[in-house]
């Protein structure tokens, strides 16, 4: 991808030809999901950063199984987020609300400062991927705005082309708009 990107700086004249290749060697049509984990800031500033990703550490521990137990595939994780794709918005949907209750399950039995929580965004569409290791592409950048900025504690919220993979009668959901980097956003939130 490096070299392909490189030459296209290089010779702007063959952008179009040069992304076709990209296109070709490394696009893929998934369901994204981006959990990001609620509350760094203040576990961070309230426990240390030693804590903290010792909870960030338990949440991938937990998070992983579960991602493949839906036919799921890890691709990344930095630093309270957890990247995944699924090959349908169903299996990460499925993914998202097992995780959550997986969360709220393990939550019982601990002190409040051992307490995880999270929150998910799901998009769904053409990415480049790359090397397994990392991927690009609107419904990429939707799902980490929806996941990291947007959705709450415990929400799973879903981009429009990703609500459009989902069967209507699968779970009940409301429709939300937001403004959010100059991007007037549709998404849809499960309800429980």
């Amino acid at each position: 991808m490096n070299r392909l990107l490189q030459t296209r700086n290089e010779h702007p004249e063959r952008a179009a030809e040069i992304d076709d290749t990209i296109r070709v060697a490394f696009s893929q049509t998934h369901a994204i999901f981006v959990l990001d984990m609620s509350g760094f800031s203040r576990l961070a500033v309230r426990y240390g950063i030693i804590h903290f990703l010792a909870m960030v550490h338990r949440l991938c521990v937990i998070a992983q199984p579960i991602i493949k137990q839906h036919q799921g595939k890890l691709i990344k994780q930095e630093a309270d987020n957890i990247f995944a794709v699924f090959p349908t918005v169903a299996l990460a949907v499925d993914a998202a609300v097992d995780l959550l209750k997986t969360l709220v399950a393990v939550n019982t039995g601990l002190p409040d400062s051992l307490d995880l929580f999270a929150s998910v965004g799901i998009g769904y569409g053409e990415v480049l991927m790359v090397e397994d290791s990392d991927l690009y592409g609107n419904e990429m950048n939707l799902a980490s705005k929806l996941g990291e900025d947007l959705a709450r504690a415990g929400e799973i919220l879903l981009t429009e082309a990703a609500f459009a993979q989902v069967d209507p009668a699968a779970g009940r959901w409301e429709k939300l708009e937001f403004s959010v980097s100059g991007l007037q956003l549709i998404a849809h939130k499960r309800l429980w």
